[in-house]
């Protein structure tokens, strides 16, 4: 099940010797299941966004396709977390000459959200870049531990001004009992929380997107942390504590089922 493969070839050692000693790049991970995925168009257009702004270069679409389709194919798999990662050997940080970016696929077994809902502890912390799901990810599993070393599940992150701005690899949504209130601060916009967003329009919920400061968590109902997983109910942040949601639950489930999946 575990693969890597380098521009469509077995990795090496040597291919992924600048990934591993530069950390310079981005990567999207996606949930296949029977070789497709919600969001491809959504995985595939961040990647090129991020390529264009990192390394200069346009990267093709087509060609990450057929990387992707190779992986599953060398893995003999067609569920799978898929993780699409681009990077450049060629890459000089003295230099600011575009470069042409290699891609690295990997797969692994495929994941789901875990069961229950989760309890998070707010830090004052604002990833470099937040709208790039770049490579620099040690501070986001850094505050995640520290949560939990102190008996939540994980951490989520609150800027200068205190506004909520994202989780430590997901994003999340407030229920106010009628509808759903995304936070508005610098962050990753997350593939999971378009499909999320474009699926309760479909089915008539109101949405709306303003600033959340930590203090008016206290004001929502409910809350719920949304990644290429899925998506998991929020039983309380702080000291706050939630009541149990299942209608919301089963409402959020029923938004992404709008949303079909695209083969890859």
């Amino acid at each position: 099940m575990n693969q890597a493969l380098f521009n469509g070839a077995p990795a090496t050692a040597d291919d992924l010797r600048a990934l591993a000693l530069v950390n310079y790049g981005h990567f999207t991970t996606l949930q296949v299941r029977d070789r497709s995925a919600r969001g491809v168009d959504l995985h595939l257009r961040r990647l090129q966004d991020a390529s264009r702004e990192l390394f200069g270069s346009e990267l093709d679409r087509e060609r990450v396709r057929a990387d992707m389709r190779q992986a599953l194919q060398s893995a003999d798999a067609a569920d799978c977390t898929l993780r699409v990662t681009v990077f450049a050997r060629a890459f000089d940080p003295a230099a600011i000459d575009a470069c042409q970016p290699d891609l690295l696929v990997t797969t692994a077994a495929a994941a789901a959200p875990a069961a229950g809902a989760m309890r998070v502890k707010t830090f004052g912390y604002q990833r470099a870049a937040p709208h790039i799901k770049h490579v620099g990810t040690f501070p986001l599993f850094q505050h995640q531990r520290m949560a939990m070393q102190v008996g939540f599940d994980d951490a989520l992150f609150v800027d200068a001004a205190t506004r909520v701005s994202e989780g430590s690899v997901w994003n999340l949504g407030f229920w106010d009992g009628q509808g759903v209130i995304w936070p508005q601060a610098p962050a990753l916009r997350g593939t999971c929380e378009q499909l999320l967003q474009a699926g309760l329009d479909s089915l008539g919920v109101r949405q709306a997107t303003r600033e959340v400061d930590r203090a008016g968590i206290a004001g929502f109902r409910g809350a719920f942390a949304c990644n290429s997983r899925g998506a998991r109910l929020i039983g309380g942040v702080d000291d706050v504590v939630f009541p149990a949601a299942p209608d919301l639950a089963d409402l959020l489930q029923q938004a992404l089922d709008t949303q079909p999946p695209q083969r890859l």
